[in-house]
């Protein structure tokens, strides 16, 4: 009856633009990053992907974040302490353990993931609200 004929991707990705943090690395400090960033290590400050860009995080069951997420795509199977705000798709893995609010727009949550937090969905904006948006933003043309 229901059709599962979708593929469940992450967008593409340039293995040349991957980045990668390797188990045993700690970085301290925030880290920016554009194209796709696999953390296998752990991370002690906030982890964002560069502003308009289709960045992807992946947490592998090894990566740790002690921080802030802030990123398009992301797919958790390690340790998150912080908030997660992730604008477009978000995807927990059976080993993952969030301690802090996720913001999402789209989830994939696996059994045995855990979140202690709060879960907040953020609709994509429709039609309606952009044409309202555009109206506010423009000049208003009857004062001429």
């Amino acid at each position: 009856m229901f059709s599962n004929n979708r593929k469940k991707q992450a967008p593409a990705v340039n293995a040349a633009s991957t980045s990668l943090i390797a188990r045993g690395v700690t970085l301290r400090g925030d880290v920016f990053f554009s194209g796709a960033l696999h953390l296998d290590g752990t991370v002690e400050g906030s982890v964002h992907a560069d502003a308009g860009s289709d960045g992807v995080l992946t947490i592998s069951e090894t990566g740790r974040v002690s921080g802030r997420i802030e990123v398009p795509h992301a797919v958790i199977n390690g340790g998150v302490t912080g908030d997660i705000h992730v604008t477009e798709r978000l995807e927990l893995a059976p080993l993952a353990r969030i301690e802090g609010d996720v913001h999402y727009q789209v989830l994939e949550m696996a059994a045995g993931a855990q979140v202690n937090g709060k879960m907040v969905h953020h609709a994509p904006q429709t039609i309606r609200q952009l044409t309202q948006a555009a109206l506010q933003a423009a000049p208003a043309l009857d004062e001429a």
